[in-house]
């Protein structure tokens, strides 16, 4: 009778290709866990600052700042920054050294080297005059889908204190990332360790991050409502000092005056607001901000200029 239902042979019928997965991303390294939440929080402002950055060369650039607070003596800050050739991402330039020196001699200066396609170096001096304070040196390994990094910080050998700090974090989904954190401190007649456990999951117009341990927990929500508007919550609890803060910031870009406003309010009973405005066609950015603190009465304001 043949194929009365005009269905087709099994042989004919067309296979379907078989489904490529996307491979996860890496989640970056731990420290900017937390960051698109702080970067929607105002920074803090007090005095008058004038900041002047200058290229040099596509590989050299200085700035001066100038500072001057009713707080403090004034300062002067001489910023300099050298990247290489290899760029793997335009937040990324290997090899980078970035040092800053004020009026008093004091130095901050950091190295970052690219040692293989995966694994990076990086090394971290502070000296407050003659003084070394700080040296930290870091390794970092970051996979297609996982980072792990390993910090020392001010390891001295005949004092016999470091202070170790390992990082992992590892993709599970494209959504989802979850890793830790090991704190190791060692000194004469003292050691201890903090292990905090972290997770992120990142939607597509807001971000939650939770990290929680012995030492606390700090959790983030960050939001972005459209072009214009970004919002950020923050939770932080400390069971050493037994406090707990609650912060509430906001981002608001006006693209067609040039300006962006940043304003915060927390738990403590402190609000704050800093409004930026650029000046183009000149290089120049103004930026005015106030902090009130209802808690202490106390009230400071700054205003900056920022030139090239």
């Amino acid at each position: 009778m043949g194929n009365t239902l005009g269905l087709a042979p099994m042989g004919a019928l067309p296979r379907r290709s078989p489904r490529r997965e996307e491979p996860l991303p890496n989640p970056g390294s731990f420290d900017e866990l937390h960051r698109l939440c702080k970067d929607v929080f105002p920074a803090q402002m007090e005095g008058v600052k004038l900041v002047v950055n200058k290229v040099l060369s596509s590989h050299f650039q200085v700035a001066h700042t100038v500072h001057m607070s009713a707080l403090g003596l004034p300062g002067y800050h001489l910023h300099a920054a050298y990247a290489g050739d290899w760029q793997l991402s335009p937040t990324e330039v290997f090899p980078t050294v970035v040092g800053d020196m004020d009026s008093s001699g004091s130095l901050n200066a950091q190295v970052l080297l690219l040692l293989s396609e995966r694994l990076r170096a990086k090394a971290v001096f502070q000296t407050q005059q003659a003084k070394f304070l700080t040296w930290q040196f870091d390794g970092e390994y970051r996979g297609d889908d996982c980072t792990a990094t390993l910090t020392l910080g001010n390891p001295d050998l005949i004092g016999e204190s470091v202070i170790m700090v390992a990082h992992f974090l590892q993709s599970l989904t494209h959504r989802l990332v979850l890793g830790g954190e090991l704190v190791y401190h060692r000194r004469p007649g003292e050691e201890g360790a903090i292990l905090t456990l972290a997770g992120k999951y990142s939607a597509v117009h807001w971000v939650a991050t939770l990290n929680v341990g012995s030492g606390g927990a700090h959790a983030s929500y960050y939001h972005r409502a459209n072009e214009q508007v970004q919002v950020g919550v923050e939770f932080e609890a400390n069971t050493r000092l037994q406090d707990t803060a609650f912060s509430f910031g906001y981002h608001l870009t006006l693209p067609q005056a040039n300006m962006v406003f940043r304003g915060l309010v927390d738990s403590n009973w402190c609000v704050g607001a800093v409004l930026e405005k650029k000046m183009p066609p000149l290089p120049v950015t103004l930026a005015l901000g106030a902090f009130l603190n209802h808690w202490r009465n106390r009230f400071h304001c700054g205003f900056s200029i920022t030139v090239g």
